[in-house]
């Protein structure tokens, strides 16, 4: 962890870089932003943690804990809500045995998150799955979805 810590901090002075760029440069190297890097980033270049916790809780983009092999948006707005995301949601929990503050899986395979709104109100109930928007969702048609992501990641 430390050369690759060693090595974006380089490029952060060599760039005169930010603060931003610098976290997401960390959240690709380790898919989120450990909590060690942020102290080390501080020491080595003299910078308060504070700022770097600051940005990275105030953009939705960065993630202080690690995220599961496929990522399950579910949008949470009112068209959303109405058309039924919450009877999704709590299958989904279920599902993957997530408990209530909990959103990724024990074993990492599965993050669920929710959102307030994707903006596709019209397909409503909507739901993201590793990066692909599924609308028009039901709990059926997630369970079927999930079985199949299931069996992939057995691999």
């Amino acid at each position: 962890m430390e050369e690759t810590l060693k090595s974006l901090a380089n490029n952060f002075k060599e760039k005169e870089g930010n603060i931003i760029s610098l976290l997401q440069e960390t959240q690709d190297a380790f898919g989120y932003i450990p909590e060690e890097a942020v102290y080390w980033f501080s020491k080595e270049l003299d910078i308060p943690a504070s700022n770097f916790f600051g940005v990275a809780t105030f953009y939705a983009q960065f993630y202080l804990k690690p995220r599961g092999k496929n990522i399950i948006t579910a949008c949470c707005g009112t068209a959303c809500h109405v058309k039924g995301s919450d009877r999704i949601i709590n299958n989904l929990k279920r599902e993957l045995n997530l408990a209530d503050e909990q959103n990724t899986t024990e074993d990492k395979k599965f993050t669920l998150e929710q959102v307030a709104c994707v903006g596709a109100c019209s397909i409503a109930p909507v739901v993201i799955i590793n990066k692909r928007v599924y609308g028009k969702m039901s709990t059926d048609k997630m369970a079927r979805e999930l079985k199949v992501l299931k069996e992939g990641s057995d691999e």
